[in-house]
């Protein structure tokens, strides 16, 4: 891997690292936005899948288009529109006003992870691409690492003001734009010249028209899904049930953080070796457990969490590592743009609704305790089950000539 093209994907890493801040940051502040706003647990659920749901929205918009356009005019514009977004979450005073504010970042924010997969995909060849796709994904690490953490320590000496952490994301990102002006190379080489009396939505017809490309959609959906089911309702549960602190729930971003980091760079290189779907399968296997000992979680000390967690960071990104990778091997590079938008449109619908879910399966009590979090656990396993028959069903062929 030359200077350059590490350059390139730090920055894009970089991005990656402010677009999950926002979105995950929602999660520990709900703690926060509960009191604050004296809302239900539904509520809150309506709050953290508003900027899936209009990510979804902005995916399939986008890839009407996105082929026929340079991929760093596109990143760009869709950076942009993120931060003025973020920004506003940060001036929001109501809650309303901060739903409003959540669909506007969500239906920028949505198109970023879609054109850093594309720039990626693009870029290196399906034998490189594990460990490129490894160092974009640390910024989901990083953000665990050191956003998560910094946001709350921020929010807590701001005297528990939750529209800090949104103000640190959006200040940062104005500092990243000119990077990506400077750094990112003009993209044009998958662009091809639209066909004389081509239907606008021909990128979505094709996509719904090839088993495998329609067959990996559904696939990154339900993974997502599974994924995010039990996430949205972490914090208060540990709080209100297990008894630990605020003051603990940066330590397990942080610790969880470094564990994905590390399962980012080495699960990356050895999905190149020993195959993409083998990996994916392991990190499944091994994550239905820790499902189930998240939201069964018995009476242990504050450090046996953490390996817990720390656990469960690593084998979810080994799913979402080797995913993408094999995700973007469906498609040929003049039409990579457009795909990617709408997987990563099917990727917030499949977070955004497992937000709903889990708001309408889960209750709190007069005292704020969590029932019923092992039914989303139930829920999330038997998603994540089905998510790997679907993925040893379509990438099997693939996995198996890489490896010869």
């Amino acid at each position: 891997m030359s200077r350059n093209e590490r350059i390139i994907l730090i920055l894009l890493a970089s991005l990656n690292f402010t677009h999950i801040l926002d979105f995950m940051i929602m999660m520990p502040l709900g703690n926060f936005l509960i009191e604050n706003f004296g809302i239900s647990t539904l509520q809150f659920s309506i709050l953290v899948g508003s900027y899936s749901i209009a990510a979804f929205f902005s995916g399939l918009g986008i890839a009407l288009f996105t082929d026929k356009f340079d991929r760093k005019k596109s990143l760009l514009f869709a950076y942009v529109g993120f931060v003025l977004g973020t920004i506003a979450c940060g001036l929001a005073s109501s809650y309303y006003l901060l739903l409003a504010a959540r669909v506007v970042a969500g239906l920028f924010g949505g198109v970023i992870g879609a054109q850093v997969l594309a720039i990626v995909a693009d870029m290196f060849v399906y034998e490189r691409r594990g460990r490129a796709m490894g160092i974009v994904m640390g910024g989901f690490a990083a953000a665990s690492i050191i956003g998560v953490p910094l946001a709350l320590k921020m929010t807590s000496i701001f005297r528990e003001d939750w529209h800090v952490p949104f103000l640190m994301i959006g200040g940062l990102g104005i500092i990243f734009i000119p990077f990506i002006i400077r750094i990112i190379p003009s993209m044009t080489g998958h662009i091809k010249q639209q066909k004389a009396g081509e239907s606008p939505f021909h990128a979505l017809i094709t996509v719904c028209k090839v088993p495998e490309q329609r067959s990996a959609l559904i696939f990154s959906g339900l993974l997502m899904m599974g994924h995010f089911l039990i996430i949205p309702f972490i914090n208060p549960y540990l709080e209100f049930n297990k008894g630990f602190s605020t003051d603990h729930t940066p330590w397990i971003y942080l610790v969880g953080g470094l564990a994905s980091m590390f399962a980012a760079i080495y699960l990356g290189k050895m999905a190149d070796k020993k195959g993409k779907l083998v990996v994916f399968s392991v990190s499944v296997f091994l994550s239905l457990f820790m499902v189930l000992i998240i939201t069964r979680m018995p009476n242990v000390p504050f450090g046996i969490v953490l390996l817990f967690f720390a656990t469960w960071f690593m084998v979810a990104t080994g799913r979402i590592v080797t995913a993408q990778a094999m995700i973007s091997e469906v498609v040929t590079p003049s039409q990579r743009g457009s795909f990617m938008s709408v997987n990563g449109s099917v990727q917030q619908l499949g977070s955004g609704l497992a937000a709903l879910c889990s708001g309408a399966i889960v209750y709190t009590d007069k005292a704020g305790r969590i029932h019923n979090y092992d039914w989303v656990g139930y829920f999330s396993i038997l998603v994540l089950l089905v998510s790997l028959l679907f993925g040893r069903a379509i990438f099997k062929k693939m996995d198996s000539q890489e490896s010869s």
